[in-house]
């Protein structure tokens, strides 16, 4: 119930120098009144300014549980447009646990995950792209991440949905409006202007949803898997990613067995590296399982690093490993140029026409190539976000299709001759399409499932 007053913690559990407890809804004011004592014992925390911070202690009775400063925030000019309360005391687990229990026992229930949030989108607030920005800045793993998220929270996304919806209803409307009153409305060439319209919206439309690849990488990012025979390097490559002794690495071929898997900021760019088995026919039984496990793997990566020794020659294994990469994204490192070479360049361009980098783990020579390589292959070269706005949520993603779709009926209702009153039909569902976006006609069973995702207290 949206009437309930809640409160949870909004900080992390573990020892530190502050907690914060939040609390919302009409009785946050009363409640803290209960459990508030000011230092002089002059002040009744519900009879003071809103925006107002205050030194005191939270009593259960005469016992004084914790000294804390506490926070007044009265509606409609909260985070949830109800009146809310923080109180910010001591970070220890136990004083923090016992403060909220005593704030429970005293009429709050505890929040949802996600509640708060729900509840300023519920209370109009920000819409629903907003909220699910607010996830995704939670959640950031990288800067290009959170300048993002701080975008659609700051509603560039709402802005960009909104006049697209506006430009659309203005269509219905004067359809709409023009075949209730032929007299005094024409429409005489409006299948022109409704074509010029839609090429306008379809544009910003698909920018959107081509884009959305990167927003997915930006937010989750790349999916990395680094093949080879065994051997090759590939381990040493990851403890250079990652910048320690992350895998074991040995002159004795086979040495991984298994797959490691590491998340690595390079730059700007999330890279989840997984670390195979080296790609081998084998008798070994547990070294055929890794084996298995590292082809499987390959289908799903979105960034194949395939490592080849340039010290010893190409083998089946090898080959084996062209024919898996041909259709993915894939840079071939040619590694250990520091050795003598058995492998030249152009044998592997006879082979391939991904990128080839030339490096030595060993030396650290040409590993720096790999960043701007992967910039080439996943954003043109920059990584550089601006104010520019790029989808991450795959629930925007599918309603963007859908009223991509439906704005190529409507052309194609004007190509065919159709009534203008087809027309409207269409428009109208890429209208509520957009909407749902924002939030807007969307089933609370959906509501529910994107704000069970947020951490508790937010």
């Amino acid at each position: 119930m949206t009437s309930d007053t809640i409160a949870a913690i909004a900080t992390g559990m573990s020892n530190a120098g502050i907690s914060i407890i939040r609390i919302s809804g009409d009785d946050s004011l009363s409640l803290i009144d209960k459990l508030y004592r000011s230092k002089k014992g002059d002040k009744v925390l519900s009879k003071e300014d809103s925006h107002t911070i205050h030194y005191g202690y939270i009593v259960d009775g005469d016992e004084i549980i914790d000294e804390v400063m506490v926070a007044v925030m009265k509606a409609p000019r909260t985070y949830t447009r109800e009146n809310v309360v923080e109180i910010n005391c001591h970070g220890g687990i136990v004083v923090t646990r016992k403060v909220l229990e005593l704030v429970i026992k005293n009429g709050a229930r505890i929040a949802e995950p996600g509640e708060f949030t729900k509840r300023a989108f519920l209370n109009g607030r920000i819409d629903l792209s907003q909220a699910e920005a607010i996830s995704d800045l939670i959640q950031a793993k990288n800067e290009l991440a959170l300048k993002n998220s701080l975008n659609m929270l700051r509603g560039g996304e709402k802005a960009i949905i909104k006049k697209l919806r506006d430009n659309i209803l203005y269509d219905i409307a004067y359809i709409e409006a023009a075949l209730d009153d032929p007299e005094h409305m024409s429409l005489d060439g409006f299948d022109q202007t409704v074509i010029n319209n839609i090429n306008s919206e379809e544009e910003i439309i698909s920018k959107l949803i081509k884009e959305s690849r990167n927003g997915k990488i930006i937010k989750e990012g790349i999916k990395t898997v680094i093949v080879g025979k065994p051997n090759a390097g590939k381990s040493s490559l990851l403890n250079w990613l990652v910048g320690e002794e992350r895998a074991i690495v040995t002159d004795i071929a086979g040495t991984t067995r298994d797959t490691l898997e590491e998340t690595i900021n390079l730059n700007g760019i999330t890279l989840n590296v997984i670390d195979t088995a080296g790609i081998r026919k084998t008798h070994d039984i547990i070294e055929k399982i890794g084996v298995d496990k590292a082809l499987k793997i390959v289908t799903d990566a979105d960034l194949i690093i395939f490592v080849i020794d340039s010290s010893t020659d190409l083998d089946e294994n090898d080959e084996e490993i062209f024919t898996m990469i041909e259709d993915k994204k894939t840079i071939i490192l040619l590694n250990k140029s520091d050795l003598t070479k058995k492998i030249s360049l152009d044998e592997i361009k006879a082979k391939s026409n991904k990128p080839i980098i030339q490096i030595s783990v060993k030396d650290n020579s040409g590993l720096d190539m790999i960043e701007q390589q992967i910039k080439d292959m996943f954003f043109n070269g920059e990584i550089t976000l601006n104010e520019d706005i790029y989808i991450t949520s795959e629930r925007h993603k599918e309603e963007l299709e859908k009223a991509l779709q439906s704005l190529k009926l409507v052309k194609q209702s004007v190509i065919d001759g159709m009534p203008e009153d087809f027309y409207t039909i269409d428009l109208m569902n890429a209208y509520e399409a957009l909407g749902r976006i924002l939030g807007e006609n969307v089933e609370e069973d959906l509501v529910n499932m994107i704000f069970k995702e947020f951490c508790m207290g937010k």
